[in-house]
């Protein structure tokens, strides 16, 4: 089981930032702790009996800038609503409303499950609107099948809805080993809704540790046929305490033939109690300031090491290596490195992130030093547990 920790928020939240470089610490990925800490905070999962509230605060993206998220789940029964209000910050230092998600997921019987997202932005006059609506019904067969049928809407100037995609997904067991699941997607045309896009996924259970996933991604020729867009063939391995996935990207080329566009290998691996590294090195054909000719390179290595003490105490530091786009050959070079540190308390939780980036003269220097306390908290569940990912089961998953 892989590290994980709730820590159930009912008080305020601080927060303390100083900042020497806004554009570097965006740069540096700020998500990265944004969702390391919200998920800090998070009570319980949706299938609860019981009810809760979080409220984080942190940087989001460049687009919206410093935001507040307030989430919420409430179980009735059969019935459950998860809510998500975000606020961002204004000029004048003052939070307003952007954007809030609704999520109702109603269990119908054992084998139907129905789910509605509705999603609210708010209109020139600051009143909340619809925006969107994704209605989904899943169906589970007792051989382990499954159909899905997901439809999307969106709200026009009157406010009424405009069907605008159907997506329908179906699953089903192909051998002992093997699982495959077809999704058909249907955009609207001239004649009205048509096939527009089809993914073929194909899991195949390589003994009791190993599987092996072939995602093919075809595309309308607008003439009734269609047309391979990209093909994903991934290898996932577990033995002992590590785990491996090595994931090649194909598309067409120029002439329309297959050609392998990227490459993505991951380990991860324990390496002490309460410890866990993991690698990830990504190849592709296209290099910063090298033309292409048309072989796969190393274009980043991110490596993360995590480390857990006895009283939950959790250290996480996380380092980019990127190539010189001045000079290719002198091989990757740390350009981003980032140390995040959680401490719980029993009147808390304090999480204080720390972010280096390479400068115009190649020095690594500190651009940014966050921390973020979530008071008042009410339970804290830690487990801490080897690195293990669950072998796939008899349908292949």
């Amino acid at each position: 089981m892989r590290s994980t920790r709730y820590v159930q928020a009912k008080g305020p939240i601080e927060r303390k930032h100083s900042q020497t470089s806004r554009k570097a610490r965006k740069a540096a990925g700020f998500l990265f702790f944004t969702v390391l800490f919200a998920g800090l905070l998070r009570a319980q999962t949706s299938d609860s009996n019981t009810s809760w509230t979080t409220t984080t605060e942190s940087e989001n993206s460049e687009n919206v800038g410093f935001v507040r998220i307030s989430t919420s789940h409430t179980q009735n029964g059969n019935r459950s609503l998860d809510t998500q209000s975000l606020q961002r910050l204004d000029s004048n230092g003052n939070f307003l409303p952007y954007q809030d998600v609704e999520k109702e997921t109603v269990n119908v019987d054992a084998s139907t499950v129905r789910t509605t997202t509705r999603t609210f932005v708010r209109n020139a006059d600051g009143a909340k609107a619809l925006f969107q609506v994704s209605d989904e019904e899943k169906h589970t067969s007792p051989d382990g099948g499954s159909k899905v049928v997901r439809t999307t809407s969106n709200a026009g100037t009157n406010g009424d809805l405009q069907l605008v995609q159907r997506d329908v997904q179906e699953t089903r067991k192909t051998g002992t080993d093997t699982l495959e699941t077809k999704t058909v997607t249907y955009l609207p045309g001239i004649d009205g809704f048509a096939a527009a896009m089809e993914t073929d996924e194909l899991q195949n259970r390589l003994g009791a540790h190993a599987l092996e996933v072939q995602k093919t991604t075809l595309l309308s020729d607008g003439a009734g046929g269609w047309q391979i867009g990209e093909v994903r063939k991934s290898i996932v391995t577990e033995k002992d305490q590590s785990f491996t996935s090595e994931e090649h990207i194909s598309r067409r080329d120029s002439d329309g033939k297959l050609m392998e566009i990227s490459r993505t290998v991951r380990t991860e691996s324990q390496t002490g109690p309460g410890q866990k590294q993991e690698t990830q090195n990504t190849y592709s054909i296209e290099t910063p300031g090298v033309a292409p000719d048309g072989k796969l390179h190393l274009v980043q290595r991110v490596t993360t090491a995590q480390q857990t003490s006895s009283n939950g105490e959790q250290t996480t530091r996380k380092q980019i290596e990127q190539p010189n786009p001045g000079d290719f050959s002198a091989g990757l070079q740390v350009t981003t490195s980032t140390t995040n540190t959680v401490i719980p308390g029993s009147s808390g939780a304090q999480a204080t992130l720390q972010i280096s980036a390479r400068d115009a003269n190649g020095n690594l220097d500190t651009v940014s030093v966050d921390t973020t306390r979530a008071s008042n908290v009410g339970a804290v569940q830690v487990q801490i547990g080897p690195v293990h990912k669950p072998a796939p089961d008899k349908a292949g998953r």
